[in-house]
């Protein structure tokens, strides 16, 4: 595999970075930070760009929060400026090494993502009997950040791509004893990619194994023989803690009949339809309840609230729920407390 070299110019030029701040800003605009480095966009990307040539650059302090979906998760917001650049960054570096991936991993991906990946698993289900369905516990914290880099420098030549893709890696608030990618970062969703490749390759080149998809760190293998998954699951596992220092979850590495139906990125999916998962439609509809009571009191606004509802809408609709949207927005009208004469509004779509 010929290492990819002559990489910088392209990502400290000013068109790129340019680039990379109208799509750091989309969705952003309303941001302190993001209208601040507007404010002074062309001195703000032209410090960025001396700062990157010279090797200045230093990443600033991530911002930390939880997030509570099903489980909580600890995420990192990186200061505005450094997003643009993980977003210059990948705009070079990435589509070259997206190439080599195979082409049934599906997370953070053009022309992927998680409905082509259920998709893909349902057309297997209605061919092989068994799922194998299986996670790795504690991905992202488990990544070993010195693995990481000798990954990268087996695809990368570039030496001062190297060093600024160290100096992301090594600012994570998430590393413990040398292992930890943050989650939130644009960079962490590739590197994440890159990290599981090679195992990627060795379960469709050396196990041969054509029904195999991955997302982030959930993958499924599908097969007709439940006594080659059990024999497959060990190769699995050894592969994982020999050559990229990760363990399976012990409780979420099974073999289901197809025909059951199989809990697949928020679905549970079977050969011949799709239900949305029971734990996704009660959590949207306590969201909903929130979303009323505050537009009621006048802490949101009606176009604040279309987005959220619109989005899951969309995500629902893979699915078979219509009778389930149905129920939940039977009875759904935005309507304030304080302006009693005001009309009630109904989202367009909902009832569909």
């Amino acid at each position: 595999m010929k290492r990819l070299n002559n990489l910088w110019q392209p990502v400290i030029s000013f068109d790129n970075l340019l680039s990379a701040y109208y799509q750091a800003r989309r969705g952003k605009q309303h941001k302190s930070a993001v209208a601040e480095f507007t404010l002074h966009l062309e001195s703000e990307l032209f410090t960025l760009q001396q700062q990157l040539t010279d090797g200045s650059y230093q990443p600033g302090e991530y911002q930390l929060f939880t997030l509570y979906e099903r489980k909580p998760r600890l995420i990192a917001a990186a200061p505005f400026r450094d997003r643009v650049v993980h977003h210059a960054l990948m705009n070079i570096v990435e589509p070259p090494i997206d190439k080599q991936f195979i082409y049934d991993s599906y997370a953070c991906r053009r022309s992927k993502g998680v409905h082509k990946a259920v998709a893909r698993y349902q057309n297997w289900a209605k061919r092989y009997h068994y799922a194998l369905k299986m996670d790795i516990q504690q991905y992202f914290p488990s990544v070993n950040l010195q693995l990481l880099k000798q990954k990268l420098r087996h695809r990368i030549k570039d030496a001062q791509v190297l060093n600024l893709f160290d100096k992301i890696i090594d600012s994570s608030p998430a590393i413990t004893s040398g292992t930890g990618l943050p989650i939130g970062n644009l960079t962490s969703q590739f590197l994440a990619n890159l990290y599981l490749d090679d195992f990627d390759h060795y379960v469709k080149e050396q196990l041969h194994i054509k029904a195999y998809l991955r997302y982030v760190d959930d993958f499924m293998v599908l097969d007709d023989d439940k006594k080659r998954l059990h024999q497959l699951r060990q190769q699995i596992q050894d592969y994982l803690l020999v050559h990229n220092r990760l363990r399976l979850h012990p409780n979420k590495a099974h073999i289901v009949p197809t025909h059951l139906g199989v809990d697949v990125l928020g679905y549970v999916v079977y050969p011949n339809k799709r239900l949305l998962r029971n734990d996704n439609g009660h959590r949207f509809i306590r969201k909903l309840r929130k979303l009323e009571k505050n537009y009621s009191t006048d802490k949101t606004t009606y176009a604040d609230i279309k987005p959220h509802i619109m989005s899951w809408i969309g995500h629902a609709k893979h699915a078979n729920t219509y009778g389930l949207r149905r129920q939940i927005f039977a009875n759904v009208v935005w309507r304030k407390k304080s302006t009693a004469n005001d009309e009630d509004k109904r989202i367009e779509g909902c009832r569909c």
